[in-house]
């Protein structure tokens, strides 16, 4: 990833938005009436602000331009799955593979739809802070971990090096990976993105040793160029069995999910739904302009979707009759 020139790109972003707002707003960014009338959508936010990125456009769009009633839900991957099913929620945004759950409520079930790719790349892996590859260069090679192991020790991890994750909930292979490659360290949570970001940044900082569970799309990358571990090569199956995992995660065709319900009844906020996709820098963009500047998601949406007119409206006039 070519973090200085997206992040020179996210600086444009922001100072173009910020003078777009206000009456001097392109006409293509201004709110025009619906021509068909809008219902209601209810969408899953999961605990991390990519998704809430994703999110945040969705509803803005869905409410502002086209008129609809939108309901934003945060709960956790599987819970909004069972959402879907009860026809609590409409639509999963992000969806990190989870074959199970498409089998038991897609292909049995049949109270959910695939709703096309989101056009973002999903990447988990572990990472180091920068400083400890050019320190440790042969660190980033799995089968080096245990000589390392020591610098990786904390209160929590038992006399074992420390791998850190950050919410449970999150998909996670880690504690199968740590046993079955016969690794003398221990998985401890953190609790939530938000802490895995803090544990990343004060790690390079303050040149304190780091390894950790981490993934892209994820804005922190604009700012820090984390490193990623060398895990055996991920091969089609070898993730079948959760408890004899020993290879890296896959590379995921992120997707969306949708009640068959929602799909079914159409309508401009499921066909928005489904034109949507863009890709990882316009993700960690919004999702920077939340976690970084600090803005509300309508905020952040409002000023992404006013910098980019031209993509926003692919969306939308695909989402019109």
């Amino acid at each position: 990833m070519q973090a200085p020139r997206i992040a020179l790109a996210m600086t444009l972003v922001l100072t173009v938005a910020g003078c777009g707002s206000g009456s001097t707003a392109s006409p293509r960014s201004s709110s025009a009436a619906p021509t068909e009338p809008c219902d209601s959508i209810t969408i899953a936010v999961n605990p991390w602000v990519g998704y809430e990125a994703n999110a945040a456009v969705i509803a803005y769009l869905a409410e502002k331009r086209l008129g609809c009633k939108v309901t934003k839900k945060e709960v956790d991957e599987q819970t909004a799955w069972q959402g879907l099913d009860s026809g609590e929620i409409d639509v999963i945004l992000e969806n990190w593979g989870h074959e199970d759950l498409k089998q038991k409520y897609i292909e049995e079930k049949h109270t959910a739809v695939r709703v096309g790719p989101s056009g973002n790349k999903g990447v988990i892996g572990w990472y180091v802070p920068p400083w400890m590859k050019k320190t440790y260069p042969d660190i980033t090679n799995y089968q080096n971990l245990n000589k390392y192991a020591d610098l990786f020790k904390t209160a929590q991890s038992e006399g074992k090096g420390q791998v850190l994750d950050g919410d449970p909930s999150y998909v996670t292979n880690d504690e199968a990976l740590v046993k079955n490659l016969g690794l003398n360290y221990k998985v401890v949570y953190a609790g939530s993105e938000q802490a895995l970001i803090k544990a990343f940044r004060q790690a390079e900082e303050k040149k304190t040793p780091l390894i950790g569970y981490f993934f892209e799309p994820q804005w922190l990358h604009l700012d820090i160029e984390l490193v990623k571990v060398d895990l055996p090569e991920y091969k089609a199956g070898c993730d079948a069995d959760a408890a004899k995992v020993a290879c890296d995660y896959p590379r995921y065709e992120l997707d969306k999910i949708a009640s068959k319900k929602f799909m079914d009844k159409g309508g401009p906020a499921a066909r928005l739904v489904q034109n949507f996709q863009w890709s990882n820098e316009e993700q960690n963009a919004v999702a920077s302009f939340i976690a970084k500047y600090k803005m509300s998601p309508d905020e952040a949406a409002r000023r992404w979707i006013e910098a980019n007119p031209d993509r926003v409206d692919d969306w939308l006039t695909k989402a019109k009759p």
